[in-house]
């Protein structure tokens, strides 16, 4: 009797144990991340990275370059950084021509100068400003080349000599 009732018992322990085993519906990560109290998932949080400091041998180069393209940075870290991250964006962002758009900063105020091709390029460089992280005021100087318009259509009809009449 005793053997009858082992072999039941021990079937159904093993069974218990293959299913616990075979639970597929729930990945590893996920029942880490379970929250046993209210059997709520909790996402994963990544760890942040640290921010690059910027230092100020990066500011006198930034200043340098500036320097160059007949810009104004202050003399703070914070306006080179600016600076940097302004022209950076410029740069990556097909509807501005970084080069056309001087970017002077001082005090964390920018300055647009120059000419770019039409308003909505004009929009996107002033919005790129006033969106950068350190900002203060955007002043823009911004002007949109008249060369760049589009000409009247200044095609002629040709008259082939033949007149048309409406029956």
């Amino acid at each position: 009797m005793r053997m009858k009732l082992l072999l039941p018992t021990a079937i159904m322990a093993l069974a218990l144990a293959l299913t616990a085993c075979n639970d597929t519906a729930t990945t590893t990560n996920e029942r880490a991340n379970t929250n046993a109290n209210t059997g709520l998932v909790v996402p994963a949080t990544p760890a942040p990275t640290a921010t690059p400091k910027y230092t100020e041998q990066q500011a006198r180069d930034e200043r340098a370059r500036a320097k160059e393209n007949k810009e104004t940075v202050g003399q703070s870290l914070d306006d080179a950084w600016i600076h940097t991250k302004i022209v950076a964006k410029l740069i990556g962002n097909s509807q501005t021509p970084e080069r056309t758009i001087n970017v002077d900063v001082v005090n964390g105020e920018v300055t647009l100068r120059g000419t770019v091709d039409t308003n909505e390029a004009k929009a996107e460089a002033e919005r790129v400003a006033k969106e950068t992280d350190g900002v203060k005021k955007v002043t823009s100087q911004l002007k949109v080349s008249s060369a760049s318009a589009k000409p009247a259509n200044t095609k002629k009809s040709t008259n082939t000599g033949k007149s048309k009449t409406n029956p």
